[in-house]
């Protein structure tokens, strides 16, 4: 367990020095306020993870710590949108759109107020 949980570790450090390094640098690049860098890392992240999750799953070419360091270190590290664009996919495929829909509009939107609210809790001390 402590093997598992010191790759994934390494893992997420690569991701998280990744990201930073990457959207620092679309921010130089293009000089806007759009928040480029965090866009570009979502949708990359989303495609590695499902890169890793095919060739690990379905053609067998990564190993389970591979997977674990690159899915759940490197991409949680690098963006938690990946494992939220996976899961997508996963109840499109198994449960249907309804699901998907639920848990699409439920997890923008709640998580629009959450930040909001996150914002906004300092007014109430």
């Amino acid at each position: 367990m402590l093997r598992t949980l010191l790759i994934i570790g390494m893992g997420g450090f690569f991701g998280s020095v990744s990201r930073y390094l990457l959207g620092q640098g679309l921010h130089r690049i293009f000089d806007t306020i759009f928040p480029i860098g965090t866009m570009t890392v979502n949708i990359l992240g989303s495609f590695i993870i499902g890169v890793v999750y095919s060739l690990a799953e379905r053609d067998n070419l990564i190993n389970p710590e591979m997977r674990m360091f690159l899915a759940v270190g490197f991409c949680g590290g690098f963006t938690t949108f990946s494992s939220f664009a996976f899961d997508k996919l996963n109840l499109l495929k198994d449960s249907g759109f309804l699901y998907l829909s639920v848990y699409l509009a439920g997890s923008v939107f709640l998580g629009l107020l959450a930040v909001y609210l996150g914002t906004q809790i300092h007014k109430l001390f």
